[in-house]
């Protein structure tokens, strides 16, 4: 099992700046799964305890010279904690004349101080003219063939997307306007219409706060909204959107939104919200264009899946 490759500018700022403290504030520990192709970030994919977060890489967009082999089909996954990674990635950036080393990454086993049993490492190592600078990062053993294969799938029952997406609205506002909500009681409702509506609203026997965002863009599949409806009260158009097929609703907890919105620091350029089929989860995909275009940028992406408290419920 071997693990070997250097990091790119590119993926060395957009790992320290951008992805790390975005993923750390998803939670501490995380797999990471490396295959021939792709780099994945994943988060409570083997548990189904709390926000499900997957920040996936094309191998080009952070490394060069890559290699990697394994005897289950040149794949890797381990856990690692993702505030040591940063701290680790920050230190060896931190050293002079950095221009003349190149870093490299790779998985070794070494022998702890103190220890007779050999431990598995994510190395950073940094070598100039005339010094090397190295950070060993501790991780899990490798998963076994069957835990990989697990992991596998789970990652790709994740990938499933809803039939219908609204883009949220800008994400420092929603995120203000959450964080004064998240005060007021701990469900949210969120709804979400073919006609392009999001609704969130948290109500407990005292109070009752929610906000309404319209006309918003959609992708995938989409209606238009009801004329008799237009002078209605926002919860009445959508208990009848509902009630038509065209809107979803969904309870999940406030903190497990806010914390989802923590992937801003990431610096999506949008972001888009969708309930999957019958209910069985909230799902938040963040987009990042090619710099200087507003093309999608294909070789990066990030999505969070927020467990819902009543599955089945519409």
């Amino acid at each position: 099992m071997k693990f070997k490759a250097f990091l790119t500018d590119n993926g060395i700022s957009l790992l320290e700046k951008r992805i790390l403290p975005a993923l750390d504030k998803m939670g501490k520990i995380c797999h990471l799964y490396l295959t021939r192709d792709h780099a994945v970030f994943l988060h409570n994919l083997l548990n189904s305890d709390g926000v499900q977060s997957i920040a996936q890489f094309s191998q080009q967009s952070l490394f060069q010279d890559y290699r990697i082999s394994s005897q289950n089909d040149d794949r890797i996954a381990f856990s690692i904690d993702l505030t040591l990674l940063h701290r680790a990635l920050r230190s060896i950036l931190t050293v002079q004349d950095f221009n003349h080393h190149r870093l490299q990454i790779k998985l070794v086993k070494k022998l702890p101080p103190h220890s007779t049993q050999p431990t598995p490492f994510l190395t950073f190592e940094a070598k100039g003219y005339k010094s090397a600078v190295v950070h060993d990062v501790p991780i899990s053993k490798p998963l076994s063939r069957a835990d990989l294969q697990e992991l596998q799938l789970s990652l790709q029952n994740a990938q499933e997307m809803p039939a219908t997406l609204v883009k949220a609205p800008e994400l420092t506002s929603l995120q203000n306007f959450v964080d004064r909500m998240k005060h007021v009681g701990e469900v949210m409702g969120v709804s979400i219409s073919k006609y392009g509506d999001l609704h969130l609203k948290i109500s407990t026997s005292l109070i009752a706060l929610g906000a309404e965002f319209r006309k918003l863009m959609v992708l995938g599949e989409r209606a238009d909204p009801v004329a008799e409806d237009r002078d209605l009260s926002a919860q009445t158009r959508n208990e009848r959107a509902v009630q038509r097929g065209d809107a979803m609703t969904v309870d999940v907890s406030v903190k497990h939104f806010f914390k989802s919105l923590q992937c801003s620091l990431a610096k999506p350029d949008c972001a888009f919200y969708g309930i999957a089929q019958h209910g069985a989860c909230l799902i938040v995909i963040f987009q990042f264009f090619i710099p200087g275009t507003r093309q999608t940028d294909k070789s990066i992406s990030l999505h969070c899946r927020l467990p819902v408290l009543d599955p089945g419920s519409n």
